[in-house]
């Protein structure tokens, strides 16, 4: 490890450790994310390969998509316990594994398995909770500007990878864009080893922002067991109104957002007529107004309250999902929606970060966000079901909108009831 060599070199020029932190943690997620899109380019090579229908290759991606939510708690136990290297680098171990023994698959059930349930569990043993820990330990300033880098990076990896995933299936197959994302993940875990410490006074550092001259004493060893410390902090979370608040709110964000426009709004733009790769190119478009909203997002939700911030984007969401509709589906009303809402996509994560960290502590607020996060992925396949549900039985996907916008003024109004100034729950 070079960590204490480069925090000594960084010190003598007045910058903090933290982020570097931040910087090796955003190639993490960058990759990972990328990853996690990955298997959307490999559909139809897998169909005409092996005979797959659309169908059951979507059952693996939806056991993958639960399974990252569900892990959230647990993947914040495990950071807690094991320590933020020592998880990453499991996790990015468990992802790599899978994706190569995939290179030989060859039945349904291989696919299920190291597509759905190893790549779920490996890609949930980090997922958001790792950025609101790294946010919460190293940093006393700026929680939420980093919250906010460390989730646009999720719409990043994206955005940069599966356009050359795609190119590079079409030009030689998917085995070899998947060994491309191997090396990446490759290149990911030893950035990792080289430079990721569990805390600031591994390196005789305070948190960024925080004024004290000894650095912070390590706490004692966390040696409960994973499942006694997810199930714990849910139990003395469950006690505050402001954890039900956050978790009602971020299902909400679930649903307006992973479950129904990531996954329904191109099937709805070819029911109006547009063709898929300009509905493809809406959701492109979006993800780089996200990226740009939610880094300023961060900045925001270090300098004004986060409730009204909350308030503002719930409401603005689900004015821009009740708009849509109207839109004609025009040229220039999608091109208004994808921007407005685009800002608005997982700008709704920082605030919801700090104001988790603000009410249970920074040792706990990444268990306690795991919960919360696992709603935001409830909501999320909830409304994936639902607005399906609504097209079959309907023929038409505008009814969950309609709702989903509707749930988004709800969520808007409740963020008020969180008390200005909330007292620290006790552990």
């Amino acid at each position: 490890m070079i960590s204490n060599w480069l925090s000594a070199a960084l010190a003598r020029r007045n910058i903090h450790y933290g982020w570097v932190m931040v910087g090796v943690t955003f190639l993490t997620t960058l990759i990972t994310a990328g990853t996690v899109g990955a298997p959307g380019v490999f559909i139809v090579p897998l169909q005409h390969e092996f005979g797959w229908t659309t169908a059951e290759i979507s059952s693996a991606l939806s056991i993958r998509f639960i399974l990252f939510g569900l892990m959230a708690p647990f993947a914040a136990a495990l950071l807690n316990r094991f320590g933020l290297r020592n998880v990453t680098l499991s996790a990015l171990l468990i992802v790599v594994s899978a994706l190569v023994a995939s290179l030989a698959m060859t039945k349904l059930w291989q696919l299920m398995l190291l597509w759905g349930v190893v790549i779920g569990i490996g890609t949930g043993m980090t997922a958001l909770v790792l950025g609101a820990t790294i946010a919460a330990r190293w940093f006393a300033a700026r929680r939420g500007l980093v919250v906010g880098i460390l989730t646009a990076s999720v719409a990043t990896g994206q955005l940069v990878f599966l356009p050359l995933l795609a190119g590079l299936t079409e030009r030689m197959g998917w085995r070899v864009a998947l060994g491309l994302v191997c090396v990446m993940l490759g290149i990911a875990a030893f950035a990792v080893f080289m430079t990721m410490r569990d805390r600031p006074g591994d390196v005789g550092l305070r948190p960024f922002g925080d004024e004290g001259t000894q650095p912070l004493p390590a706490p004692p060893p966390n040696t409960a067991p994973i499942m006694a410390a997810a199930l714990g902090a849910l139990r003395d979370a469950a006690k505050s109104r402001v954890f039900w608040i956050l978790f009602a709110t971020f299902f909400i964000c679930g649903a307006s957002t992973n479950g129904l426009i990531q996954v329904h709004l191109i099937p709805m733009c070819l029911d109006f007529g547009i063709p898929q790769v300009q509905a493809a190119s809406l959701l492109a478009a979006m993800g780089i107004f996200d990226f740009v909203g939610t880094i300023v997002s961060g900045w925001l939700s270090d300098r004004y309250d986060n409730r009204w911030l909350l308030f503002w984007y719930y409401g603005l969401r689900g004015l821009s999902l009740l708009f849509l509709p109207f839109t004609d589906f025009s040229f220039y009303g999608l091109s208004l929606f994808a921007m407005f809402y685009g800002l608005d996509w997982i700008a709704t994560v920082p605030p919801t970060v700090r104001l988790t960290a603000q009410r249970f502590g920074p040792e706990r607020a990444n268990l306690v966000f795991g919960w919360i996060f696992a709603g935001h992925q409830l909501g999320a396949g909830i409304a994936a079901f639902g607005a399906g549900l609504s097209r079959t039985m309907l023929a038409t996907y505008l009814p969950a909108f309609f709702v989903a916008g509707a749930l988004c003024v709800v969520a808007a109004l409740i963020t008020l009831a969180i008390s200005r100034h909330p007292k620290p729950v006790a552990a």
